[in-house]
């Protein structure tokens, strides 16, 4: 019987696994800032702005937050009592109930992703060929 050999991982990937955990970290503080001053909680933020995009159901809403769906339904009933998220049914299935951002749902996403400076700003400092490389670089990441 062979025995496996467990893959050693050098001091480079070591150094790119710390430098993506940093990034990420960096993000998600700012993000539970932006998210703090328009009162919301950082899932609350996360979801609002999914829902700026388009309407879901509470089922796709926990997929995406990967979570369970009775989360989601505390977490928008707590934004539609501030007039952030509303219910509909869904147009081609009248026994699901969609969560979509109410006009002023979409107003405090569009407000929370215009103040993320850490992402943006050092990706703007990158030449649009380096943007391009990088998002193909992490695509290929999360496919594997």
């Amino acid at each position: 019987m062979a025995m496996q050999k467990t893959p050693r991982i050098d001091p480079l990937t070591l150094e790119v696994v710390d430098l993506i955990g940093t990034v990420v970290a960096r993000y998600h503080e700012e993000y539970e800032d932006a998210a703090g001053q328009h009162a919301l909680t950082g899932a609350q933020a996360r979801l609002l702005s999914l829902l700026s995009l388009e309407p879901l159901p509470m089922r796709r809403l926990a997929q995406k937050l990967k979570c369970e769906p009775s989360n989601v339904t505390g977490i928008v009933d707590r934004l539609e009592t501030r007039g952030l998220v509303e219910r509909r049914p869904d147009p081609t299935d009248r026994r699901v109930k969609l969560a979509a951002a109410t006009e002023e749902g979409r107003r405090v996403a569009r407000s929370l992703r215009e103040s993320l400076h850490f992402a943006r700003e050092p990706l703007a400092g990158l030449s649009r060929e380096e943007r391009v490389s990088l998002r193909g670089l992490l695509v290929r990441m999360l496919d594997m």
